[in-house]
C-alpha cells in the first residue's frame, strides 16, 4: 500500500487467567491509518500475514477462522454491536499444518490473510507490558519499569480517542480516572449487548478487550442455538471460563488487570471505586436491552427482572432456541378487556409459535448428556468423599456439579416443558398489558412495541452450521455462500424468510459430509449442527 510503514503491534495478556510473554509480534501487522469522513480515522491491519518469532510459529491465519471472523464481525456490525470489522479475506494455495481439535491428527489447511479495520486495536494487554513480575508464572511485561512510555500510551489515547475526557479533565488524575470510568462503561455495554444477542466471544483474554469497548479478535465465536447459560463455544475451554454466563464477570476481572497496569498512573485506589460501579452500570444496561427485547417500553416495572430470570430459566428447561423465542415473542399481543376471538387465536398461535421453539425430550437428553464418562463420574465423586486432597489435585467441584446438573437436566419431562413455557407466555403477556395503562391510543402503543422487538430481536444470526456450509465450500474453491451468508445476514429485520428466498445458493452438493437438508436461516438448527466443533 502506496505510503505504508507496516508494524507489529507489541502487547501482553491474561491467556486463561496468567500472564503470558510478549504478544503481538508479527501475526498481526499495522499498515497505517485511512482519512475518513467520520471523526476517527481507521486503522488498517493485516492478520495472518508473516512469521511470529515469539512464538515460533508461522503466524499464518487458515481460511476457517478468516472466513469467520468476516461473517461474524459483519454480522455484530449489523446488530448494532460496537466492533471491529474484517474487511476483505485473501487466500491462497500455501499450506499449514493445524491440529484442529488438538487430537493428534494435524492435516494440511489453506492460509489466508484477513484485513481488519478499526479506530485502533489497542487492547487491555497494550498497557500489560509494562507489568511487574507476575506472581504465579515469574513472567514480566518486556517494557516493565517504562513508566515514561506508558505515560506517553495514556496521553496518544486519551487525546486521540477520548478527546471530550482530555478536554474537560485538566488535571492529570482526574483525566486518567475519568478515562478508566469510560472503558468500564464501554466494556459492560458491549459485554451487555453480547448477552442479549446470546454472542459468546469464547477467549477473553486481557488481548482480546479493546480499550474502545469494541468486540475484538473473532476466534472460536459462537451464537447460541438451544439457550444454556452454561454454552462454551471454545471446545479446547475444558473448565468453562469463557462460558456464555461467565462473560460479564470475566470482563469484570479483565478491567482489573487494566487497572494494575495503569497505575500508578491511575492510583489503585481510584480504580477500585470505579471497578464498584461496573455491576451496576451493566445491569442497567442488561435490564435496558432485555426491555426492548420484550416490548417493554413505557415503564419500568421493578418485576421486569424476576420476569427476564423466569423467561430465562423456561427457556433453559425447555431448550428453547435463543434467537427464535425472542423473536417469536413479538407476536405475543396485549391483553385488552373483552378479547375478541380473533385476539384468542392470534394468542393460540403465538404460543404454538413458541413451543416450536422448544427441544424435544430426545433433544433435552442429548444436549445434557454429561461429557464425562459416568464410570469417571462415579471415581471423582467417590474419591471427592473418601480423599478430598487428592481429588482437588486432578478435579473441582464446579466440574463435577456442572456434569451432576447435565443429567438432571436431561430427565425432565415434555409435558413441564410445554407448561412452563404457556406460564412463561402468559406471564409475559400480563406484563404488556401494564404497558397499556395510562394511554389513549392502544392500537398505536401495540405497533411500536411489534416494530421495537422486530427490530431488535434479529431474526438470522451466524449460526454453526451456516459459518460451516461457507467454510466447506470455500475450502472446495466456491466462495458464493461466504458472500451469500454475509448478504442474508443483514436481512434481520425480516420477519420471515422462506427457502424460495434463499435461491440456488443453499442448494447442497451430494457429496456434502454431512448429507445435509437445506435449511432456511432463520429456523432452528439441523441435527447435524450439533456436532461442529470450533477451537
Amino acid at each position: 500500500m502506496p505510503g505504508s510503514e507496516p508494524a507489529a503491534h507489541c502487547y501482553c495478556g491474561h491467556q486463561f487467567g496468567q500472564l503470558a510473554r510478549q504478544l503481538g509480534d508479527g501475526a498481526a501487522c499495522y499498515l497505517g491509518e485511512v482519512k475518513v469522513a467520520t471523526e476517527l480515522n481507521l486503522c488498517l491491519s493485516l492478520w495472518g500475514s508473516t512469521f511470529s518469532p515469539n512464538r515460533q510459529a508461522d503466524g499464518r491465519k487458515v481460511l476457517r477462522s478468516s472466513i469467520r471472523e468476516f461473517l461474524c464481525s459483519g454480522v455484530m456490525h449489523f446488530l448494532g454491536v460496537p466492533t471491529t470489522r474484517a474487511a476483505s479475506v485473501v487466500t491462497s494455495d500455501t499450506r499449514v499444518v493445524r491440529d484442529v481439535y488438538y487430537s493428534g491428527n494435524p492435516h494440511n489447511e489453506r492460509c489466508s490473510a484477513v484485513v481488519r479495520i478499526a479506530p485502533t486495536f489497542l487492547r487491555f494487554g497494550s498497557f500489560e507490558i509494562f507489568k511487574q513480575a507476575d506472581e504465579h508464572t515469574g513472567h514480566q511485561g518486556p517494557s516493565y519499569a517504562r513508566d515514561e512510555i506508558r505515560g506517553q500510551m495514556m496521553d496518544y489515547v486519551i487525546e486521540m480517542f477520548y478527546p471530550d475526557i482530555q478536554r474537560d479533565h485538566p488535571d492529570r488524575v482526574e483525566r486518567n480516572v475519568a478515562f478508566f470510568r469510560e472503558v468500564a462503561r464501554r466494556t459492560a455495554r458491549v459485554v451487555a449487548q453480547w448477552q442479549c444477542v446470546g454472542f459468546c466471544h469464547g477467549v477473553l483474554n486481557t488481548d482480546n478487550m479493546s480499550i474502545l469497548g469494541l468486540t475484538l479478535d473473532y476466534c472460536p465465536i459462537g451464537f447460541m442455538d438451544r439457550f444454556d447459560p452454561d454454552f462454551i463455544c471454545n471446545a479446547s475451554d475444558n473448565s468453562g471460563r469463557y462460558s456464555y454466563q461467565a462473560q460479564p464477570a470475566i470482563c469484570w476481572w479483565n478491567l482489573v488487570k487494566l487497572a494494575e497496569a495503569l497505575a500508578p498512573e491511575l492510583p489503585p485506589d481510584r480504580a477500585e471505586a470505579v471497578l464498584s460501579e461496573y455491576l451496576g452500570l451493566y445491569n442497567g444496561f442488561y435490564l435496558e436491552n432485555m426491555r426492548r427485547n420484550l416490548g417493554l417500553l413505557k415503564r419500568d416495572e421493578p418485576e421486569d427482572e424476576m420476569l427476564i430470570t423466569e423467561l430465562l430459566q423456561t427457556m433453559h428447561n425447555t431448550g428453547a432456541d435463543f434467537t427464535n423465542t425472542f423473536g417469536g415473542l413479538s407476536r405475543n399481543s396485549c391483553p385488552t378487556e373483552g378479547e375478541s376471538e380473533e385476539e384468542e387465536e392470534l394468542v393460540r398461535k403465538a404460543t404454538a409459535l413458541l413451543l416450536e421453539q422448544c427441544a424435544s425430550l430426545e433433544e433435552l437428553k442429548a444436549a445434557n448428556k454429561p461429557a464425562m464418562d459416568p464410570r469417571e463420574l462415579a471415581m471423582l465423586l467417590s474419591m471427592a468423599q473418601s480423599n478430598l486432597a487428592l481429588f482437588q489435585m486432578i478435579s473441582d467441584r464446579t466440574t463435577i456439579s456442572r456434569q451432576l446438573e447435565k443429567g438432571r437436566e436431561g430427565s425432565k419431562g415434555e409435558e413441564m416443558c410445554h407448561c412452563s413455557t404457556v406460564l412463561c407466555s402468559l406471564g409475559h403477556r400480563k406484563r404488556l398489558s401494564r404497558e397499556l395503562e395510562g394511554q389513549s391510543d392502544v392500537q398505536a402503543v401495540q405497533e411500536e412495541r411489534v416494530r421495537v422487538m422486530d427490530s431488535t430481536n434479529p431474526r438470522v444470526v451466524l449460526r454453526n452450521y451456516i459459518a460451516q456450509n461457507a467454510i466447506e465450500a470455500a475450502e472446495k474453491g466456491d466462495f458464493s455462500k461466504v458472500g451469500f451468508g454475509l448478504y442474508f445476514c443483514r436481512r434481520l429485520s425480516l420477519c420471515h424468510i422462506t427457502q424460495q428466498d434463499e435461491g440456488e445458493e443453499e442448494e447442497e452438493d451430494d457429496d456434502d459430509d454431512h448429507q445435509q437438508i437445506p435449511v432456511p436461516y432463520d429456523s432452528r438448527p439441523p441435527a447435524w449442527a450439533r456436532e461442529i466443533c470450533v477451537t
